[in-house]
């Protein structure tokens, strides 16, 4: 660990962070506004059986949601105010694979999408005669609710190379509108590569396509496979962040970014850089495998940016990855880095996702373990260090407990006055000392303080950085204590 200077010393020195709006100083502290993104979380998994997801928060109020059933066979369609209400909804057949010819077989990777006031589902289908002869293929709907509306087929989009070629998706920079797709080219070898086009309508490219992405590092050619596919668009800061899915269908599938600045030309190779290794992938800790396929949406208050993706809850699979029926849709909250780049963190464990904790007086630093450690510390690295999943509390009575995301059965728990996390080991000890009452924060009610459920009146706090729990008797100390949710 890097030496650090002492809290008392570098006090003031958080008035000119540039990590977060300081509003005001109370008892010689200054402290952060309540953060632009708060903590929002969900109960995984949000669609069993469901592979290749695509969730989108419409402006009438309602999330759409679609994704490829394991029949390949149908596109379907559900809708609900908030995401998990996805989870109950309806589901409704919209369209269904033809008998005979084109789209026929194989119905992959539905995304739906509102454009110029219509609504527009992208897929990918083979041939009933040929089911391996792939092409990305789109739907129309011109009514208010596309679940009750009619869709009508507006055909394939016509490709320059007539080749394998799937999971198209749209997005606009600028005013200017994309697509972008995974296709098969013999002349560069074997698997799918990544390309991108201008749009002259909802189902039309124009111009040349550009293949911008090339499956050739370890971790895109796994499991005997080379692939880049399923694209997806997030756009922040000037910059765009295309993300895609690599290698087999198996434990060994996982996501890419790609980065562009917005105001370079899309359709330059030149302008998109790779990020060497993967961004998301296979967690062994919390029993996550093969994730991918993603897409993006936001949060019900519009504030935090949501990652939609499938995975499996084992590694092991029996036949063809593509027979296996188990890939299931998962949400969970982004993170943006101090430069500006998505942190996605880790496939979080099933059940309720976590949440991240800022230091009232010293924004820019969260909760994080540290060699077991709880400490505060600012750009953490890597994310699930700082994420918590805060679940009934181990002792009962009305209590929360915190437990690590990347190290599950772990808690924050209290030790000779400090605290640590660590392994639940079962006994009421540990409940009671990993037990907490959740408190409006003691500086700021909009944040949360958390006092100590077997020592009452002491609360967890931050001194010298390092996470202890304390009496408070002064407005440092009570700011010491004080966290937001993020």
């Amino acid at each position: 660990m890097r030496p650090e200077l002492t809290r008392r010393t570098v006090l003031g020195m958080i008035a000119g962070s540039a990590a977060a709006t300081v509003t005001g100083v109370s008892g010689g502290t200054a402290h952060a506004a309540v953060p632009a993104s708060p903590g929002v979380t969900y109960t995984n998994t949000i669609a069993e059986q469901r592979a290749d997801p695509h969730i989108f928060k419409h402006t009438d109020g309602f999330y759409y949601f679609t994704a490829t059933v394991p029949a390949y066979d149908r596109i379907v369609l559900r809708r609900a105010t908030t995401i998990q209400g996805l989870t109950s909804a309806a589901e409704t057949t919209i369209w269904t694979k033809h008998a005979t010819g084109e789209m026929g077989a194989h119905i992959w990777a539905p995304e739906i999408h509102f454009i110029d006031g219509k609504w527009y589902i992208y897929f990918a289908a083979g041939a009933a005669n040929d089911i391996w002869r792939i092409r990305p293929y789109v739907l129309e709907c011109t009514a208010a609710n596309p679940i009750t509306g009619p869709w009508t087929e507006k055909g394939r989009i016509a490709l320059p190379l007539d080749t394998f070629s799937l999971d198209a998706t749209t997005f606009a920079v600028n005013g200017t509108r994309y697509l972008s797709w995974a296709q098969n080219d013999p002349a560069v070898g074997r698997g799918t590569n990544i390309y991108i086009a201008r749009m002259s309508s909802p189902w039309t490219i124009t111009g040349t396509p550009v293949m911008i992405s090339r499956p050739t590092a370890s971790w895109e050619t796994a499991g005997g496979e080379t692939v880049n596919e399923g694209p997806a668009v997030i756009q922040r800061g000037g910059k765009v962040f295309m993300t895609f899915s690599a290698s087999a269908t198996d434990a060994n599938y996982c996501m890419g970014l790609l980065t562009a600045s917005a105001s370079a030309d899309l359709l330059s190779a030149s302008s998109w850089a790779k990020t060497g290794n993967p961004v998301f992938a296979s967690n062994v800790a919390t029993s996550q495998y093969g994730p991918g396929h993603n897409q993006f949406t936001v949060s019900e208050d519009g504030k935090s940016d949501i990652l939609v993706y499938h995975d499996r809850s084992y590694r092991d699979i029996s036949g063809a990855p593509l027979n296996d029926p188990n890939r299931r849709t998962r949400v969970q909250k982004i993170y943006w880095k101090a430069d500006g780049t998505p942190d996605f963190g880790i496939p979080v464990a099933d059940g309720l996702t976590p949440i991240r904790l800022s230091s009232y007086n010293f924004p820019d630093r969260f909760i994080r373990h540290w060699e077991y450690r709880a400490r505060i510390e600012p750009n953490v690295s890597p994310l699930a260090d700082s994420q918590f999943r805060v679940v009934t509390g181990l002792a009962g009575s009305g209590t929360v407990s915190l437990e690590s995301a990347n190290f599950p059965g772990y808690f924050l728990r209290h030790k000779n006055y400090e605290v640590w996390v660590e392994k639940n080991d079962g006994t009421s000890l540990f409940a009671g000392d990993a037990s907490f009452t959740a408190r409006a924060g003691l500086s700021d009610s909009a944040g949360v303080s958390y006092e100590s459920y077997n020592l009452p009146g002491r609360y967890i706090r931050h001194y010298d950085y390092l996470l202890r729990v304390q009496a408070l008797s002064t407005a440092t100390d009570r700011a010491d204590a004080t966290f937001y949710t993020q």
